[in-house]
């Protein structure tokens, strides 16, 4: 099967080959048409349009406002600026959990509305019915499985999940079903590394990590943090690539300064 003359140049399948070959699969979020860009022209292979832009863009304390609308908004904004990475878009709480024909009809109105690549939702066998039904329409589904935040009020707290062996031992039987199900990739997030070696060892499908150490298939991380744009946020996971929220914060102030002195706009930059 040949991935040549795909709409994107990344794919599922290009996916599953990376993870055969042993090569790393890099991932990013973005939320909008210039940022997207930005990302897939740096070679990002995965684009993320994440429930998370209810943090970073409209300031939430937990990712469960995010509506439907609100996701497919974000993702067509996203997949505007997109030509070769892979574009995934959560599906939002409430869209897909307890009735799969629901969950259906959300993935479908992402997929046609967005022109996504895959959707990504949370959670393992609570959620199978769900998958299930989305991929029988031939909707890519990615998992997630650990940390969920939307999940956040069951579990009352961003630690580290499946430190105990009940917990690790369902998340691993959750991965197996999900690859059983079909799923193209599973997302873990914020749980031990050695439960995620395995989980990466057994699985045939990609596994993607956030704060689950490096011996998974890939990285992911949001946009807005590996930045430094969002300074509030400093888990033991994420390493800061840059700190744009200081040259953000210089160079609106240099603004007004120029502005206020009127030195801005000087002869060589009016009509």
């Amino acid at each position: 099967m040949s991935v040549e003359g795909a709409r994107r140049a990344v794919t599922t399948y290009r996916l599953k080959e990376m993870k055969a070959r042993g090569e790393k699969i890099s991932m990013l979020t973005a939320y909008d048409y210039t940022m997207a860009q930005i990302v897939d022209n740096a070679g990002v292979d995965v684009i993320l349009v994440g429930d998370s832009a209810a943090n970073v863009l409209a300031g939430f304390q937990t990712t469960l406002p995010m509506t439907l609308d609100h996701m497919i908004y974000h993702g067509q904004s996203v997949t505007r600026g997109v030509k070769k990475a892979l574009v995934v878009v959560d599906m939002p709480f409430g869209t897909y959990q307890g009735n799969s024909l629901a969950a259906l009809a959300s993935a479908i109105r992402i997929m046609k509305e967005t022109e996504a690549d895959c959707i990504k939702l949370e959670g393992g066998s609570e959620v199978l019915d769900s998958v299930e039904r989305i991929l029988t329409a031939g909707i890519p589904v990615m998992g997630h499985l650990g940390l969920t935040p939307q999940s956040i009020n069951k579990y009352g707290t961003y630690a580290v999940r499946a430190k105990g062996q009940e917990e690790a031992d369902k998340l691993f039987e959750d991965a197996l079903l999900l690859e059983k199900a079909g799923c193209c990739a599973v997302v873990l997030e914020k749980i031990p590394a050695e439960l995620s070696k395995r989980v990466a060892e057994a699985l045939t499908i990609p596994v993607i990590g956030i704060g689950a150490g490096g011996d998974v298939d890939g990285q992911v991380l949001v946009i807005h943090d590996m930045l430094g744009i969002n300074n509030e946020f400093s888990p033991r996971f994420l390493r800061r690539y840059a700190d744009l929220f200081t040259i953000m914060t210089e160079a609106v102030q240099s603004y007004c300064a120029d502005v206020k002195s009127g030195d801005f706009p000087n002869e060589s930059e009016q009509y």
